[in-house]
């Protein structure tokens, strides 16, 4: 249990509604009445977003949220499946667990999986991956406008935007939070 008081930002608390992460709280006194705590908590299994109060003080139950390496080894019809690289256990998770991360893990790839109660309630990634370009259209000649981009194919799927110097078989590095082409690798 932990204090309303003594929470931050990024805590786990394990509610009766769920398993929620603290996205941001505030402490309010107002001029009349007792203080309260206002929080935004997101799902850690469904991603929603909720407004809660508790009052100041009031001990809420936290939950300890253990962060693992694991390899991304391959897809089948169970899932995508992963290793822990310390234990070497392995397990698959759905794709709606997995979410919009399937389009920057390539086999044997690192990922960072949280996990409470031994089980993964997510996936997080690195703030950026390289992936090999496998389809891009060639630059037209007279197509010299600064900044121009064109579409371009990943090795997962990923469609992103590039500019015009980039072929297949280049390797890019991409955001992994906006899905937008950095560099080149």
């Amino acid at each position: 249990m932990v204090s309303t008081n003594d929470v931050k930002t990024g805590m786990a608390l394990d509610l009766p509604d769920g398993l929620f992460q603290i996205i941001e709280h505030q402490h309010v006194k107002p001029g009349k009445g007792r203080a309260f705590v206002r929080m935004k908590l997101k799902n850690l299994r469904t991603g929603a977003v909720i407004d809660r109060t508790f009052r100041a003080d009031e001990n809420v139950p936290q939950a300890l949220i253990d962060r693992r390496d694991h390899q991304y080894l391959y897809r089948d019809d169970f899932g995508y499946h992963f290793m822990n690289l310390e234990t070497y256990a392995q397990f698959a998770l759905s794709e709606d667990d997995i979410g919009e991360a399937r389009n920057y893990i390539t086999e044997g790839s690192t990922v960072m999986l949280p996990l409470y109660e031994d089980f993964p309630i997510g996936i997080e990634l690195a703030a950026s991956v390289h992936l090999q370009v496998t389809a891009a259209e060639p630059a037209v000649r007279g197509d010299r406008v600064s900044g121009a981009t064109k579409p371009v194919t990943l090795e997962t799927g990923l469609v992103v935007q590039a500019p015009l110097f980039i072929d297949a078989s280049d390797i890019i590095k991409v955001d992994t939070r906006s899905g937008t082409y950095i560099s080149r690798a």
